[in-house]
């Protein structure tokens, strides 16, 4: 299901966005796949997706959904905290995670974001995270060739995950 090629993400946690309704809303999966390298470890005899990667699944979403929501106006966004984090169910290979993430709320350069990560009717993983929004020419105006080659970047790869 994943496609490699030179622009995407190394450890992207999602799979396919299914719908992002800027400034509201988006709709990703990430189908846990037998061979992912993490399973070698963790762990071997039950093969689960960790905890912190289906954390991540629901970052890498509420990145997208900021991005698309200010036509990536930031070419950083940082997890600043990760409030009331729920661990419910496992994820193992040949599940489907599906990723809901909503802004709750935008005040200065953070965004507030409530987000769950399920299997079905099931929640496997559910926060509401708080998020950052920056450029690096914020601190050094010589970066902005930098901000926008991040941008572009990440335009590209999110035209790869609404098509694959």
């Amino acid at each position: 299901m994943k496609k490699t090629t030179d622009t995407c993400m190394r450890f992207r946690q999602l799979d396919r966005i299914l719908e992002i309704v800027p400034g509201e809303k988006i709709r990703a999966i990430k189908q846990v796949q037998g061979n992912e390298d993490y399973l070698r470890d963790h762990f071997p005899l039950f093969k689960v997706m960790p905890g912190v990667l289906m954390l991540e699944a629901l970052f890498q979403a509420s990145c997208w959904l900021i991005r698309s929501s200010e036509e990536f106006r930031h070419s950083l966004l940082v997890l600043k905290e990760a409030r009331n984090v729920k661990f419910a169910d496992f994820m193992t290979p040949g599940q489907t995670l599906e990723v809901t993430a909503e802004i709750l709320k935008q005040e200065g350069n953070l965004v507030t974001i409530k987000a769950a990560g399920t299997k079905g009717e099931i929640v496997g993983c559910a926060a509401r995270l708080i998020i950052e929004r920056s450029n690096l020419s914020d601190t050094d105006p010589n970066l902005a060739a930098l901000d926008e080659y991040m941008r572009e970047s990440m335009r590209n790869e999110l035209k790869l995950l609404q098509t694959e």
